[in-house]
């Protein structure tokens, strides 16, 4: 295994913005993905498994929850932290940062969120200790784009409610304790209900044969008349736009991390084309190279200002979905055409393990459709500024 060089292009000097620290927390994630990640990540993605080994450390770099208060074992940071760590984590790879964005994100927000004191208690402690690990269970076979079509319903049988239904593309759900399932009511409204592994009726087989996210564990949430608490029910918030701030909050951790996968392309493909030599000259002496190079620069630096600049109105409370929605969709597409650009310029070394390009390239043809696709999300931007509705 190669040892990771990795250095992070900061061109317009953006850590001149950010707080002494946002940086020492940057350099711990950093560090951790250097020792903990990079070794053994081509691996994992070669035979298709999660590493479960890095929990821990995933936990202790503050990756689950960090801008959960102390009191329920989050670390209380503010959301440039979030963003910086999944910055890092999605360098190293993008399976590893969608295990702390669906942890983070989509399970201990929405009970940190819309959840009872007695249910932040409960879970959000062993959640951010990465003791207990949790799942999101929105998408369904029939419904992607569309989730108010969901299928999945629950009954009040008094002392209880029956679940039936399925989720699919669910990462964590193999191994997940907690899973975060939406559902209808009889009177057809959504719902949130913390389902726990265990209860009679609930399973996650595993979805194999990806070609993506290989370092990702995926599967689906079955539920065949699982008898869920009462008290399990999410109180605070009920209606679609519950598993949409839900949403919010993992596509603005994406348009962070994507920045991640791409500043490892491209610093990969720098250190190779001042190595390799054809016509006897470094191929980052030719202009065509050196054209991939000052676009990807141009592009990661732009990037890095629209999350800054979310992460500072996410802080003020005043970031809207459709900013956040612009960030995930710009940010992921950048990254993915970077990766493209970088593979070619490494040749065909660009497709082997050796490299992380082919890998990242791979993944981000997932992260570019998860959490709303780019073509969603195009139309989210344009029914933002012309107030009329494409969905309908």
């Amino acid at each position: 295994m190669k040892p990771d060089l990795f250095q992070a292009p900061d061109y317009y000097n953006l850590d001149d913005l950010l707080t002494e620290e946002h940086k020492l927390i940057r350099e711990a994630a950093r560090d951790w993905v250097k020792r903990d990640v990079s070794p053994i990540i081509e691996e994992y993605a070669q035979k298709a498994e999660f590493p479960k080994q890095i929990i821990g450390g995933l936990a202790e770099i503050g990756a689950f929850g960090p801008y959960i208060p102390e009191e329920y074992g989050g670390a209380g940071l503010d959301q440039i932290s979030y963003g910086l760590i999944m910055q890092e984590i999605e360098r190293g790879d993008s399976g590893v940062r969608s295990t702390a964005s669906v942890q983070s994100s989509l399970v201990m927000y929405p009970i940190y969120t819309y959840g009872n004191e007695a249910q932040r208690k409960k879970y959000l402690p062993k959640l951010a200790s990465g003791e207990w690990m949790g799942c999101f269970g929105l998408t369904e076979p029939n419904h992607g784009s569309n989730p108010a079509g969901m299928e999945t319903k629950f009954k009040d049988m008094g002392d209880h409610y029956l679940l039936n239904g399925a989720k699919m593309w669910i990462s964590n759900a193999p191994f997940a304790q907690v899973a975060v399932v939406w559902a209808k009511n009889e009177e057809g409204r959504i719902h949130g209900l913390i389902v726990e592994r265990g209860m009679e009726g609930f399973s996650t087989p595993e979805t194999h044969n990806k070609w993506s996210l290989r370092a990702s564990s995926t599967g689906e949430l079955i539920f065949d008349n699982v008898k869920v608490p009462k008290e399990n029910l999410l109180p605070n918030k009920s209606g679609l736009g519950a598993p949409l701030g839900c949403l919010d909050s993992a596509r603005y951790g994406i348009a962070w991390g994507a920045i991640g996968a791409a500043m490892d392309c491209y610093d990969t493909a720098l250190r190779y084309c001042k190595e390799r030599e054809q016509f006897g000259k470094p191929i980052g002496q030719f202009q065509l190279q050196q054209k991939k190079l000052a676009e990807m620069i141009t592009e990661i630096t732009k990037a890095q200002l629209l999350a800054w600049r979310l992460g500072v109105l996410k802080n003020n409370g005043k970031a809207t979905s459709a900013q956040i929605s612009m960030a995930k969709r710009n940010n992921v597409d950048m990254a993915i055409h970077i990766a493209r650009e970088a593979r070619q310029m490494l040749g065909g070394m660009g497709i082997t393990g050796e490299y992380s390009i082919m890998r990242h390239m791979m993944n981000l043809e997932s992260v570019i459709t998860y959490e709303g696709t780019h073509d969603i999300h195009l139309l989210i931007t344009g029914f933002d500024v012309t107030g009329l509705n494409a969905f309908k």
